[in-house]
């Protein structure tokens, strides 16, 4: 029986045609793969993705930076004291200093800490750019800079660290401020979308700039143009003689 059933097979086998016909392609099945999108690579653009810290530099230092001071902006500039894009901010309030990037961290988290569960979206204003340097114990004078220490950010005087825009109370928002405030050198102020800006150490208040900028003291009127000279006797009686 068995025999009979393999003789069968192989008859069976024998019957095939064997063609060299190639066999046609499926039209329901589309095999082309589908495109996918880079996640280093912006849509309708080829730019890659800068996914940039702001506790790190975007870019290397070519020489070792100097110490240096921060740009006061007391020659009349009132840029970066006030909130453009939140509601609250956070702003230096005594004197220029420069803060490492460990202690801005860490005035960060504290924010981050106090606010969580929270829906809101919180700003920097400032990079820590700035290397320093610093050399080891026992150490002669000269012979460079020394090695790499950490990264710092210079930071002038009225300047607007954190920005905090959402769905938050102010005394919330005050708190999470104080907060970081404590965390970080220097003493801070809390500052709300639509306050004076600040020159150097002087808040816009009912102050304009051009009052700011005259002098304290009563000039002749022979030095003065004769266009000047009107303006001159006005500012005379406002400022208090020396």
């Amino acid at each position: 029986m068995k025999l009979q059933n393999l003789s069968s097979l192989t008859a069976q086998l024998q019957s095939l045609p064997l063609s060299s016909t190639r066999l046609r392609p499926s039209t329901s099945l589309n095999c082309t793969p589908t495109p996918r999108i880079s996640q280093t690579t912006r849509p309708f653009s080829s730019t890659p993705i800068t996914q940039g810290n702001w506790l790190l530099p975007t870019m290397p230092e070519k020489k070792r930076s100097s110490k240096g001071r921060p740009r006061v902006p007391t020659g009349g500039s009132a840029r970066g004291t006030t909130i453009v894009w939140g509601d609250y901010g956070l702003r230096m309030a005594d004197h220029h200093r420069r803060v490492s990037a460990s202690q801005l961290k860490n005035g960060e988290e504290a924010i981050k800490i106090r606010l969580k569960g929270m829906k809101y979206r919180l700003y920097k204003r400032i990079c820590a750019s700035i290397g320093v340097y610093s050399s080891g114990n026992e150490v002669r004078m000269g012979k460079g800079k020394g090695s790499f220490d950490h990264w710092a950010s210079r930071i002038a005087v009225s300047k607007v660290v954190f920005e905090l825009k959402g769905d938050i109370h102010e005394q919330v928002a005050r708190d999470a401020f104080r907060i970081a405030g404590n965390k970080m050198p220097g003493m801070w102020e809390f500052v709300k979308k639509g306050d004076p800006p600040v020159v150097g150490i002087t808040k816009l208040d009912g102050v304009t700039m051009a009052e700011l900028k005259r002098p304290r003291r009563a000039v002749p009127l022979g030095a003065l143009p004769p266009d000047a000279a009107a303006d001159a006797t006005v500012s005379t009686s406002l400022v208090p003689t020396a």
